[in-house]
């Protein structure tokens, strides 16, 4: 019995193994650290979205400068371009770009870069407006500078400016009016065996009809309704533009001619041959400057638009489209286009 009351004490005071500590702090520390890295992720990922959707859409209505001449910032003559065809996008841009000029007080003149042969009727005249208001509220000097090609419509835009410079090699004039449909008729009924049946309240509802031959009468109701009032709308702000013209001139002249550089010089249809460089000067020595920062607006890019103008690459025959084709399209433009 005295040997169990020793084993059992020799048991009781042998040191007990200390039991391993719980690692509670660095438990706290890593959890923090991937929350963290986790809530940094979900950050960045919407921030992306968010790039992604601004670059998409772009900067609507917005318009960056490109210095294209340097000289001092408190002087600055504003490039404005006119390109391609002329239509309502086109203007929409142009009244943009004249915004743009119109709320940077350090502007002190226009050049209106005009490469275009014209294009749709009330597009043109919209851009002509714009430029006589933004001349008449601002009293500043602006300065059409024709290249490649500026007629019909691309001429109609630069009588607008105080003085027209072309370089040497431009195409200009094409002073009229153009107008067109397509008769469908043969195609429909012949080809496709489609008989067209049209309900109306008069018998000039719809002409000229796609579905019918054009007749003498229809020929003579166009030209009233639509040709010359679109005529002499050309021939008048052609003759209010051009100081030196009388309005004899202006007729005598617009007969759709196209000009040379020359030609149009000689006809007092421009006032100046030369490059940027002279326009430039044509623009200091109306706003009573010797130096001039030369800047060109660009429209930002968007993603959105590139994709747009793509699609519009594909035929697509719809409503729109056949309207379009049956229905006489008034221009102030070239015919070769």
């Amino acid at each position: 019995m005295d040997f169990e009351q020793n084993n059992n004490r020799t048991e009781s005071t042998e040191p007990q193994p200390e039991k391993p500590r719980k690692r509670t702090g660095w438990r706290i520390f890593w959890g923090i650290v991937i929350a963290m890295s986790v809530l940094a992720n979900i950050v960045l990922f919407l921030a992306l979205i968010g790039v992604v959707a601004v670059f998409a859409a772009g900067q609507k209505g917005i318009f960056t400068e490109e210095v294209i001449q340097a000289g001092p910032r408190t002087a600055k003559i504003a490039v404005i371009t006119v390109q391609g065809i002329i239509d309502t996008e086109q203007a929409n841009d142009v009244y943009k770009q004249l915004k743009t000029a119109r709320q940077d007080e350090r502007v002190r003149g226009l050049i209106i870069r005009v490469n275009s042969p014209g294009g749709a009727v009330s597009a043109s005249d919209r851009i002509y407006n714009e430029i006589l208001k933004y001349r008449n509220e601002k009293g500043k000097p602006v300065v059409a500078f024709m290249q490649g090609v500026a007629a019909s419509g691309g001429y109609y835009v630069s009588v607008g400016s105080d003085k027209i410079v072309a370089e040497p090699t431009v195409i200009t004039g094409s002073v009229g009016v153009i107008a067109g449909h397509f008769v469908l008729q043969e195609l429909l009924e012949e080809k496709l065996g489609i008989q067209p049946v049209i309900f109306k309240s008069g018998r000039k509802k719809d002409w000229p009809s796609p579905f019918q031959p054009v007749t003498e009468e229809q020929r003579q109701y166009i030209q009233d309704k639509l040709i010359s009032p679109a005529y002499n709308r050309f021939v008048q702000i052609v003759d209010e533009g051009r100081e030196s013209l009388t309005l004899a001139d202006v007729k005598r002249l617009a007969d759709g001619s196209i000009y040379s550089a020359q030609e149009a010089l000689d006809e007092k249809l421009i006032d100046e041959i030369g490059y940027l460089d002279e326009a430039i000067e044509q623009v200091k020595l109306l706003a009573g400057i010797e130096e001039a920062q030369v800047v060109e607006y660009r429209k930002a890019f968007s993603l959105t638009d590139f994709l747009y103008s793509r699609s519009q690459s594909f035929l697509k025959i719809d409503r729109a489209a056949l309207y379009e084709l049956g229905t006489p399209q008034v221009l102030y433009l070239w015919s070769i286009y």
